[in-house]
């Protein structure tokens, strides 16, 4: 398969696991402060390609349909998924010793900051209370789910091909 086709798949692939795990298995614990949302383990995708970083940003946009917030969440939510997609990928690609353990780091700042205001700003809930909120949900998908997901990506060569 060309890589242009195969990078196209495997974008369109991520997006819709992304999307049908936060819009069906987890809502609607997906959309609350929490931010407990399974599919933000796949946030680790972008440590070993880039064409994961299109996948969960339009995932991501699929899944903000169904948010409480509305078209706020869908554009900075949805961007805020991006930007950490995109310095995950960045750590992947560094020649830092922790890489595999910085790479989960950036979704949880990014998701963290963004989505606490976005939420201080639409339901007027306290910004750093938020922002902590945010960061725990972040922190227990991508680094509780995400990293052993990496881990087995990694060790498993078959699973390492799709890639």
């Amino acid at each position: 398969m060309k890589k242009r086709t195969r990078d196209l798949t495997i974008a369109a692939v991520i997006a819709a696991i992304y999307a049908v795990i936060t819009m069906f298995l987890t809502y609607p614990m997906s959309y609350q402060a929490s931010q407990f949302r399974v599919a933000e383990a796949l946030t680790i995708l972008p440590y070993f390609t880039p064409a994961a970083i299109p996948g969960l940003f339009l995932g991501c946009i699929i899944a903000n349909l169904l948010s409480p917030v509305g078209p706020l969440d869908i554009i900075f939510g949805s961007l805020a998924t991006l930007i950490g997609a995109i310095f995950t990928y960045l750590i992947g690609k560094s020649n830092l010793k922790y890489k595999k353990y910085l790479s989960p780091l950036p979704p949880v700042i990014i998701n963290a900051i963004v989505i606490g205001i976005l939420l201080q700003y639409t339901l007027h809930w306290p910004l750093f209370i938020t922002m902590l909120q945010v960061a725990l949900g972040e922190l227990l998908c991508c680094y509780g789910l995400g990293l052993p997901l990496l881990f087995v990506i990694e060790k498993n060569k078959e699973l390492q091909k799709f890639f």
